[in-house]
């Protein structure tokens, strides 16, 4: 029975590691708290998997390494590239296939619908990091030392998912409240479900010898806009007629001033500002992996949501 190693206790993580031990596949789930799903086929470990040397011994025997696992977003600059480089030379040095799970920041502005192969152009801070991860990554793997691919995302949604959208819109429209999200509202924008990453994680990890040395992107689960999501989501959640606004420039930098993680927003604020739309057909073309109906994704967000404040 092959074994899998994923870093990183987040929804993603989890995700990835309840789908591979259903289908009866070993997993070993390493972060720092050690947290990961209660199941006979998942070992929890609670290790820093910015040590290389720990997590080559973590390696050993596994086929595949997934990173699901991010520094907190205001230390991304700082934190993210020993992370990476820590994954890398464990990887190489166990000799796994590695699995990177990304997001299309390192692309920069772009028009009409996004495909995986587009050059890096960024232009922030956080989008030059995610360039750089993976142009390190794709070196080694074009050097023959070790065989990488990387799964793409846009925004999340799903349940307990760290999303701007999770943490902004949606507990306030479950409390009937206004929500103030900083974006564009009727400008159309790629959403990806948690589960679908981890399907698509596993789905490359699976694949032939075309997935390797390249990027993908999850199929979206919607592509609407802030403002039609947020409305079938009080839909589904049988909520009152959402009451949703735009948040101003000046209420964000206020927000900014007084969390790190807020100021982070403002450098990504292209990505909301216009269409940002991912064309995710070579995805399931090859990997086969298709889209969550959007409303069960909706729904287990809201149950998630209302379970959490005790509803």
């Amino acid at each position: 029975m092959p074994l899998h190693v994923i870093t990183g206790a987040g929804a993603t993580g989890v995700a990835t590691a309840q789908l591979l031990a259903e289908s009866g596949e070993r997993v070993r789930i390493v972060s720092r708290s050690g947290r990961g799903p209660e199941h006979p086929l998942v070992e929890r470990v609670a290790a820093d998997v910015t040590d290389a040397d720990r997590l080559t011994e973590l390696l050993s025997g596994a086929r595949t390494l997934y990173n699901c696992a991010a520094p907190a977003y205001d230390r991304w600059r700082e934190e993210f590239p020993p992370l990476a480089d820590a994954l890398l030379t464990a990887a190489e040095r166990a000799g796994t296939d590695y699995v990177m799970l990304g997001n299309i920041y390192g692309y920069g502005p772009f028009e009409g619908p996004l495909r995986p192969e587009q050059p890096m152009a960024p232009t922030t801070g956080k989008g030059r990091v995610r360039a750089d991860m993976w142009h390190r990554a794709l070196a080694a793997h074009e050097a023959g030392r070790v065989r990488v691919t990387e799964i793409r995302a846009s925004d999340y949604l799903g349940p307990h998912a760290f999303s701007l959208y999770n943490l902004m819109v949606t507990p306030y429209l479950l409390a009937g409240e206004e929500a103030l999200y900083p974006a564009d509202l009727d400008v159309a924008h790629s959403w990806t479900y948690t589960g679908d990453v981890a399907r698509t994680l596993v789905a490359a990890a699976a694949g032939p010898d075309e997935v390797w040395g390249r990027a993908w992107f999850v199929p979206s689960v919607s592509d609407a806009s802030a403002r039609e999501l947020t409305a079938r989501l009080a839909e589904v959640a049988n909520t009152p007629a959402p009451r949703l606004e735009r948040m101003g420039a000046d209420a964000l930098a206020q927000l900014a001033a007084q969390d790190s993680v807020m100021a982070e927003i403002e450098e990504m604020q292209y990505l909301d500002d216009r269409d940002c739309v991912l064309d995710a057909s070579e995805t399931e073309a090859v990997l086969g992996v298709k889209p969550a109906a959007l409303d069960d994704v909706l729904r287990e967000m809201a149950d998630a949501a209302r379970q959490s404040v005790g509803g």
